[in-house]
């Protein structure tokens, strides 16, 4: 059973920790356990309380009202759809699901959900929110590696899966090599771009996670693309992600090159052909103009 921090909470459920103590003192309501020194923590069901409790604060129910609720009746309600975002409670489940190692629920509720709004919008509204919430988890040391792992290749099948049901795109003169550099090994980041590429028509080649300056020279003289697309989470590489992009430009003047992911948000100078994504919502825009972009 897991332990987890006040911050930990705060930044899994979107109610701050002042707002957590608050609802505690004012509303009676008991979601945390004591250390003999008597500082808060939060275990496994602890946290699967307060998401479904800040699920239903996010849709409109006042705290007052959730707090003369059984835990019973705030499951059920919790369980509801609501207007507002009615795939937070989607989200919800899944992060219970990796919390009771259940990853057959994971499985079932991301094929069920895909085949349900479509592989794009599963994608969004999902996949996108599970991936940002388990990297959470990650970093403060609640997840474990082989979780980690179960869920990514979970993901990872279902959009190979999508992908290779989309019609082939051939004949193109515009082509987008997707990769991550040495040493990146997340590689499901540039599976949803060559997806939501794919999906609009745009010629893509996949290279993959982990590809050396080699490799990658090797495979633009065979392939000849007009465009790169890099991801990179965790630098590396033995350059800064910025001195990284700018090495790329000089090595590929001809090419535009799109750069995302957490280690790209530098303001650093960048050479006029690289284009940096500075968000999911902005890798979306590129994929709402990738017909205009990559017209022929």
């Amino acid at each position: 059973m897991q332990q987890f921090s006040i911050r930990d909470v705060e930044n899994l459920s979107g109610i701050r920790a002042h707002t957590l103590r608050m609802w505690e003192q004012r509303h009676g309501l008991r979601m945390c356990k004591r250390k003999e020194s008597l500082h808060r923590y939060y275990d496994n069901d602890d946290l699967k309380y307060i998401l479904r409790i800040a699920y239903l604060y996010h849709n409109g129910y006042r705290i007052s009202r959730i707090a003369a609720l059984s835990e019973q009746e705030i499951t059920r309600l919790a369980s509801r759809r609501f207007g507002n975002d009615e795939y937070e409670v989607i989200v919800n489940q899944l992060i219970e699901a990796i919390l009771d190692y259940d990853h057959e629920t994971i499985d079932r509720v991301l094929h069920t959900s895909a085949d349900a709004m479509g592989m794009e919008r599963c994608i969004e509204k999902l996949i996108h929110p599970f991936l940002d919430k388990i990297g959470l988890l990650w970093i403060t040391g609640h997840v474990l590696p082989a979780q980690e792992h179960i869920c990514s290749n979970i993901i990872l099948q279902l959009i190979v899966a999508c992908t290779q049901q989309l019609p082939p795109v051939t004949g193109r003169s515009k082509k987008v090599l997707l990769f991550t550099p040495e040493n990146e090994m997340h590689e499901i980041p540039i599976l949803i771009v060559q997806y939501l590429l794919k999906k609009r028509g745009v010629q893509t080649s996949l290279l993959g996670k982990n590809v050396s300056e080699e490799t990658l020279a090797l495979c633009c003289r065979q392939l000849q693309p007009t465009h790169l697309y890099v991801h990179l989470i965790t630098n590396f590489t033995r350059f800064s992600a910025i001195e990284y992009l700018q090495k790329l430009a000089n090595t590929y003047p001809q090419l535009h090159i799109f750069a995302s992911g957490p280690s790209f948000k530098s303001n650093g100078k960048l050479p006029s052909q690289v284009q940096l994504l500075r968000s999911f919502d902005e890798v979306l825009q590129l994929a709402e103009n990738a017909r205009s972009i990559f017209a022929e």
